[in-house]
């Protein structure tokens, strides 16, 4: 049973539209993850986590779709199902 509800993508709230629109850009994806609609309930925490999860994206010695596969390896070593 969840304990948390996801929060649906088109929230009125403007913190929210404005985080989901630039997650689908930045990933170029075409919805928003349940993570980060789950994150969506405390809307200045979704924009925080947000902003510092680009922050460390950058590139910079790596691209950020080497860093995002080394999350993934790190996830899956973990047994993380996320």
């Amino acid at each position: 049973m969840a304990t948390v509800k996801l929060v649906e993508e088109n929230c009125p709230d403007p913190i929210v539209q404005r985080v989901f629109q630039d997650i689908k850009a930045v990933k170029k994806i075409d919805r928003v993850p349940n993570f980060w609609r789950a994150l969506a309930s405390h809307p200045a925490h979704l924009e925080l986590v947000w902003t510092q999860l680009k922050s460390v994206m950058r590139p910079g010695k790596l691209d950020m779709l080497t860093k995002e596969i080394i999350a993934l390896a790190v996830s899956a070593t973990n047994s993380c199902h996320y």
